[in-house]
């Protein structure tokens, strides 16, 4: 599982240093590091998995859609990572409590979102974008690399408790190069902290490529802080519920942090505001095609007699079932009217949240006479 010391000068070099399951044409592979750790996973539990990816990917188009037609001030696409994101979501227990960033729609879905929970934070409504206690997922967070933070604060106070549950974080790639995430790996293996780190590496931090931002794999900077890591195939949906479960057995066991790196890719844009063709060469995209993590299960499933078009159809109507529910809950949104930011702020009246209520409808006026 140790990182290899050796510079990543290509895709192709990159993709060579990876534990795996699946190959890329759905072959299966044996994995000493990996195997055990999916011994219950046969073909049912597959077909699952490709559905959830399948459900994932519309998700994910029906954002973009909706935010080209002005229903949503942004989104930030997850095409191409849903294997990343399913495969080690699946391998969370419910008990254990997880802190993504904005990019991680399959991770929320896994854990039960609703149709509206995944466009109300990007249609800047009212309140959180689910309730974080019942589903056991932190707010989505925009501030690159703070979330870290808060699961290992959150981990430090499972283990003063001695509870059973564990802290699970996500983050890119570009994030590894704040120090938000270096803190809290270094407060993670002071105090031993039971939490689990999971970089997607989907390439690209915005328009910066990660060669430039790290000359060997993230994963071996894990180590150095005393934290053990694994460099997994983020497009291996099957390689990434094993890493998440090997890292949680560790974290649970009182061994303290563990660290994944997903090495995967970021087929669209950073985010809808983003426009990666001035930046990213059309060849790169053309081969991590070739790398399909959905494509790549049904490969695997079809050489075993496991899967047909009837099923592939089901779940294709699955997906478009829940992309119209989502569309529904997200077109049925009520906004509140903007005064209504200053209710609830304090208990009693303020004479300085009267103000500035006064002072801002004035403001909305100036708005209407225009």
């Amino acid at each position: 599982m140790s990182p290899q010391a050796t510079p990543i000068a290509d895709t192709a070099q990159d993709l060579e240093l990876v534990e795996r399951l699946l190959a890329p044409d759905g072959t299966r592979r044996s994995n000493p590091d990996l195997d055990r750790f999916v011994t219950d996973v046969d073909a049912a539990a597959l077909r699952a998995l490709h559905r959830d990816m399948m459900i994932l990917r519309r998700i994910d188009a029906e954002g973009v859609a909706l935010q080209r037609q002005g229903q949503l001030g942004l989104w930030a696409p997850c095409n191409g990572q849903e294997a990343a994101q399913i495969g080690t979501a699946r391998g969370i227990d419910p008990v254990d409590f997880v802190f993504p960033s904005y990019r991680e729609t399959g991770v929320i879905y896994a854990r039960g979102a609703q149709p509206g929970d995944f466009v109300r934070v990007w249609r800047g409504e009212e309140g959180a974008p689910f309730d974080p206690m019942q589903m056991r997922v932190a707010p989505l967070q925009i501030i690159i690399g703070a979330q870290t933070l808060h699961a290992v604060g959150y981990a430090m106070g499972i283990k003063h408790e001695q509870a059973e549950e564990v802290a699970v974080t996500y983050f890119g790639d570009g994030a590894t190069s704040q120090g938000d995430v270096n803190e809290a790996m270094v407060f993670a293996a002071s105090y031993q902290a039971p939490v689990v780190f999971v970089c997607q590496n989907n390439h690209w931090a915005i328009s910066e490529p990660v060669a430039v931002q790290s000359q060997y794999p993230i994963s071996g900077r894990a180590p150095g802080f005393g934290i053990p890591s694994m460099r997994v195939d983020g497009n291996d949906v099957l390689a990434c519920m094993a890493a998440m479960r090997w890292a949680l057995d560790h974290a649970r066991s009182g061994k303290g942090p563990a660290f994944i790196e997903a090495v995967t890719y970021r087929m669209g844009p950073h985010t809808t505001s983003d426009d990666p063709t001035r930046y990213r060469d059309p060849a790169e995209l053309e081969a991590w095609k070739t790398r399909d993590p959905i494509a790549r299960v049904e490969a695997h499933l079809r050489a075993l007699g496991e899967i047909d078009d009837e099923q592939i159809a089901a779940a294709h109507a699955d997906a478009d079932r829940m992309a119209r529910e989502m569309r529904a809950a997200c077109l049925g949104m009520v906004t509140r009217e903007p005064l209504a930011v200053f209710d609830g702020v304090y208990a009693e009246p303020h004479c300085g949240i009267d103000r500035e209520r006064d002072e801002y409808a004035a403001y909305l006026a100036t708005l209407e006479e225009v």
